[in-house]
This record gives structure tokens, C-alpha cells and sequence, in this order.
């Protein structure tokens, strides 16, 4: 998928024509209620302290018999003013709803190309980025980019808006004075966005120590049994306080830099403000600019601040707003999983398969291979076993199997059908993995084992028999529809990976894999486990991952795995006679 530029952002922006022509509509609607507002009093001065009567009296007096007394034009005004700042205000507030609409939908879409395009990341891709680092991008930089598109781009419309309106004032009130301010006031947003430029790469630095204290958050938080167990919780928390320093340094520096680049840019306006009413009042003494209109040229300036400071801070939203979508765009420089094409489906019509690996290599990255000239051939039905100690790539060769890795080179079969004909989807879906430390849903017991499916309670008792958990749940208060807590809490290690079990039942896969699936079992739960779980593992095609002798019994072949190769395969009763390396192997294992 392509990377999100501003440029594609406007041109969605585009696509909303009817609501973008109504709030253009409304936005110049409330400049011209507003525009006249800095006008009205200044000019009672002229027509009525001056007495120099002009169309602001006709006006009033066309329209009502006054009796000519200061104090009802001075009133008339007052409240004129009151009501057209109030319309403003409800024009403006209606300007922004259709930018807030425009923008949401903007976002939602951002989000959702997001979403997708992380849906079908490579799973290597995925867990070298991180899942803290992804969750910042979806949640903090998406929530800038919105601000940006829903608040300041409104901003900006009325604020342009209001300085061509009172810029067409100023020029019928004083053509000379309004090219001064319209030099000055330009040549101010100049220097301000070069400040402005130069604080967004002190936001940048600390978005980016923000990014890496929610990784190292992320991490520590989802570990924190382990730490705590451990106890290493001094030294964890304290690399994370050493990472909330460096936000606090980058904060402060990005905080006090922009604060003083604002209060610059402000100053600026200040001084440009000063120089004008200096000049304002010469031209009260040397041309026909009266005190009334001088002083109402003073009130636009006023009025011109609040958009001219708005389009200031949207300099600010604006990189802040870059910075996030760039950020936001390194999701689209992962790899995704390749998409294979759906030509045949080797699963359909067969209950279970036979697998073959050919000249299989794998590697995480360039420096160290995972899987070397891995070749094996399982029969369909048949029961092996992956031994091999750890980090010896047993894990990594049944998650290929999988299809949660692409190999780099070589070939995955199954019934002779290469994987980039089935698609690894179609794989997944076939093809079950029983993992060592199951994840769960904060959610019920039902939920876990279903991922939502519409099951049948008839399927979900079966699929606890099976599992050894029958006992366990009908004692809970709501049984089935009982709350597991975040990633199980409530359950033990043995209880977590028997509901693991029991998924794999209801998911009902052609292959089965076990990875180390009862590892956390004393040794009769795990017998009556597999007592129960023969008749439905029973010509069924399954891969075990284990240490111990009493769950590779349950196979008939066994492959031992040493540094990423197949070192040594047979039979299980000859190579326990055979061969005594391996027979102390699993001696040391048993004890």
C-alpha cells in the first residue's frame, strides 16, 4: 500500500464537496457578520462626539424615530455588536462541525488502511517492530493528525477569511495604511514559520522517547510476572525511569523552546502592531484619516491578531501533524506476508494430510540462520516427534510448518501441493498450533475457546472433556461465561494450556501441532489428557514438541534438532536402544 502524503489527504479532503462548500459558505457568512462588529463605535465617535453626521446615524434613524440622544445610538450599537458576535460565534461553531465530520471520516479511513496493512504483516516484520511502537503510531500519532485536520484547518479557513474581510475595510477606510499592514503582517508569518520549522525537530526528538519508553512499557507490563518472579523489579523499573527522563529532557526542551518561538512570534506581532498605530496616528495628523476610523483601524488590528496567531499555531499543528504522518508511514515499510494465490486446497474433502519439507533454510535476519537444508517427510496420519534442546530451532521449524514464516529458500508440501499454490491463510486454517504459553482474551471462557465463532455448546463441552476441564469450569459461578481475566490471570499455567487444547478441538484442523503444550501438566493430569486425546488425534497427522519421554511415546517417529539441523531421525524404539546419546537425552528429561 501506498504512504500517506498530505497531498492524499487533501484530495480525500476534496471528495466531501458538499460538505466543504457549506462550511466555505458558513465561514464567509460569519466574516461578514463579524467585519463590520470593530467598526460601529469608532464611528459613533466620528458622527457623534465629532459631530460629523454620517450613513452609520441615517441608517439607525431610517430605521427607527430616535430622538437623536448620544446614548441610543451609542446603546443601538452596543447590543448590535452583542448580537453579531453571538451569530459569529454560531456560525463558527457550525463551520467547525463539518470539518470535525470531514476530518473523522478522513482519519477513520487512515486507520483503517492502517489496520489492514498491519493485519497482514510478516510475523518476523511484526515482532522486530513491536507491538508498543505500533500502538503509539495508531493511538498518539493518529490523535495529532486528527487534531490537525479537524480543528486547525477550520481554523485556517476562517481565519484567511477574516483577514481578507477586514483587509477590504482597512483599504475603503485608508488605502496607505492598510499596504502597510498587509506588508508588515505577511513579512511576521514569514519569520514565524522558519521558528516554527525549527521547533518541529524538538517535537520529533521527543515523540520518538516517547515511542521508546511505550516499547519498553509495553514489554515490562506484559512480563511483569516474570520480573516480579525474578526479582529484578529495580533494575526494569529503573532503565523505564531513565527512559521517562529522556522525555522529560525532550519535553522540556521542545516545551520551552516553542513556548518562547510562540511567544516570538507574538512579540513580533506586538512590535508590527505598535509600529502601525505610531503611523496611525501621524496619518491622523497629516492626511484625512479621522480619529474615529483611526481607532477603528486599531480595533481590526485587534481583530486580525486572533487569525493571525490561529494561522501561526497552525504553522505548529501543521509540522507537529508531518511529523506524525511520516511516523505513521514507517508501518509501510514492513514487509507484509506474502499473498500466495489460492490455486488448489489440498485439505478440502480429507480429514488430515501428509507434509513434506524440502531443502528448507530460514533465517530472522542476515547474520544468523534459523533452519539449514531442513528435509522431512510425515505421512499422513502419522504421530512424530521434534526433540532437540533449546534455541536448537524445533519451535521455528514448527511454526514454518504453520505458516507463520515464509521459508527464504526451499519447499513446504502438503499432499504433494506447494504452499505458494495454497496461500499460508488457507494453511492457518488447517493446520493447528498448541503453543507452550497460550495467550487469552480478557474475556470469557467461551470467547477463548471460540474467537467468537458461533459454536454449539455441545462441540464446547466435548472440546472440555476432552481437555480435562469439565470439572474445572462447571464449578465456575457462570461456567462457560466466565470472565478469564487479562491474558488468563485467573487460571493457572496447566488450566491455560488446556483450554489451548480444548481450542484446538473446536477448531477440528486437519494437522496438529504440540508445542510443548502440557509442559505446565503434572505427569497424571497429562496421561488422562492423552488418554482422551487419542481417539480424536488417532490417524490424524501430528507434530509433538517436547522434553519429556511420556509425551514423545505418544510418537511413532522422532526428528532431533541440533543447531537449526536435522542431526539424527528413526524410529522411537530404535534410536532409544540405539543410540545412547539420545537415550540420556531423555534420561536427564525424565528425571
Amino acid at each position: 500500500m501506498q504512504k500517506q502524503t498530505f497531498k492524499d489527504i487533501f484530495k480525500e479532503i476534496l471528495k466531501h464537496k458538499p460538505a466543504l462548500i457549506k462550511a466555505n459558505l458558513i465561514a464567509i457568512l460569519a466574516v461578514l457578520v463579524s467585519v463590520p462588529v470593530p467598526l460601529m463605535i469608532p464611528l459613533l465617535i466620528d458622527e457623534i462626539l465629532l459631530e460629523k453626521p454620517g450613513v452609520f446615524l441615517s441608517i439607525i434613524d431610517s430605521i427607527f424615530s430616535s430622538n437623536g440622544e448620544p446614548y441610543f445610538y451609542i446603546l443601538f450599537a452596543l447590543f448590535l455588536a452583542i448580537f453579531l458576535r453571538g451569530v459569529y460565534f454560531a456560525l463558527a461553531v457550525w463551520q467547525n462541525w463539518y470539518f470535525n465530520i470531514i476530518s473523522k471520516k478522513i482519519v477513520y479511513k487512515i486507520r483503517q488502511n492502517l489496520l489492514g496493512y498491519i493485519s497482514k504483516l510478516s510475523l518476523s516484520e511484526y515482532e522486530h517492530f513491536g507491538s508498543g511502537k505500533i500502538s503509539s503510531l495508531l493511538i498518539v500519532d493518529i490523535g495529532t493528525l486528527d487534531r490537525f485536520l479537524g480543528s486547525s484547518i477550520s481554523r485556517l479557513l476562517i481565519s484567511v477569511f477574516s483577514i481578507l474581510g477586514v483587509g477590504i475595510v482597512l483599504f475603503i477606510i485608508h488605502w496607505q495604511l492598510a499596504l502597510l499592514i498587509f506588508f508588515i503582517n505577511p513579512l511576521t508569518a514569514f519569520l514565524t514559520i522558519k521558528l516554527a520549522r525549527k521547533v518541529s525537530i524538538f517535537k520529533k526528538r521527543e515523540n520518538a522517547k516517547i515511542s521508546e519508553f511505550s516499547d519498553k512499557l509495553n514489554e515490562i507490563l506484559d512480563l511483569f510476572w516474570q520480573v516480579r518472579a525474578s526479582g529484578r523489579e529495580k533494575k526494569f523499573f529503573a532503565d523505564l525511569d531513565a527512559k521517562a527522563k529522556d522525555i522529560k529532557v525532550a519535553a522540556i526542551d521542545f516545551g520551552y523552546k516553542s513556548d518562547a518561538a510562540l511567544k516570538k512570534s507574538f512579540m513580533l506581532f506586538l512590535t508590527g502592531f505598535e509600529i502601525l498605530r505610531a503611523i496611525g496616528v501621524l496619518m491622523v495628523a497629516y492626511s484625512d484619516l479621522s480619529i474615529g476610523l483611526m481607532l477603528a483601524v486599531f480595533g481590526y488590528l485587534w481583530v486580525i491578531m486572533n487569525p493571525i496567531e490561529a494561522i501561526i499555531n497552525i504553522q505548529y499543528d501543521y509540522h507537529n501533524a508531518k511529523a506524525a504522518l511520516g511516523r505513521i508511514n514507517k508501518i509501510y515499510d514492513l514487509k507484509q506476508e506474502t499473498k500466495f494465490p489460492h490455486k488448489k486446497n489440498p485439505f478440502l474433502e480429507t480429514y488430515t494430510n501428509e507434509i513434506e519439507l524440502k531443502n528448507i533454510n530460514f533465517e530472522h535476519n542476515k547474520d544468523r540462520s534459523i533452519l539449514k537444508n531442513i528435509n522431512m517427510k510425515i505421512k499422513k496420519g502419522s504421530h512424530i516427534a521434534i526433540v532437540g534442546a533449546s534455541g536448537s530451532g524445533k519451535s521455528t521449524l514448527a511454526q514454518l510448518i504453520v505458516g507463520f514464516y515464509e521459508p527464504k529458500s526451499g519447499d513446504l508440501l502438503f499432499d504433494g501441493i506447494s504452499y505458494k499454490d495454497i496461500g499460508f491463510d488457507i494453511i492457518r486454517n488447517h493446520v493447528y498450533m498448541v503453543l507452550q504459553s497460550p495467550m487469552m482474551f480478557n474475556d470469557t471462557v467461551r470467547f477463548n475457546l471460540t474467537f467468537g465463532k458461533d459454536v454449539d455448546d455441545e462441540s464446547i463441552q466435548k472440546a472440555l472433556k476432552i481437555s480435562q476441564l469439565s470439572e474445572f469450569i462447571s464449578s465456575l459461578e457462570k461456567g462457560v461465561d466466565s470472565l478469564v481475566g487479562k491474558n488468563g490471570i485467573k487460571l493457572s499455567g496447566g488450566q491455560r494450556q488446556r483450554l489451548s487444547i480444548a481450542r484446538m478441538v473446536i477448531a477440528n484442523p486437519n494437522i496438529v501441532i504440540l508445542d510443548e503444550s502440557t509442559s505446565s501438566l503434572d505427569v497424571t493430569t497429562e496421561d488422562m489428557l492423552f488418554d482422551d486425546l487419542t481417539l480424536f488425534l488417532k490417524q490424524r497427522t501430528t507434530i509433538i514438541i517436547a522434553h519429556r519421554l511420556s509425551t514423545v511415546n505418544m510418537a511413532d517417529f522422532i526428528y532431533v534438532v541440533e543447531d537449526g539441523e536435522i542431526k539424527e531421525c528413526g524410529v522411537k524404539e530404535e534410536l532409544l536402544k540405539l543410540n545412547g546419546h539420545f537415550a540420556r537425552y531423555f534420561n536427564q528429561r525424565k528425571q
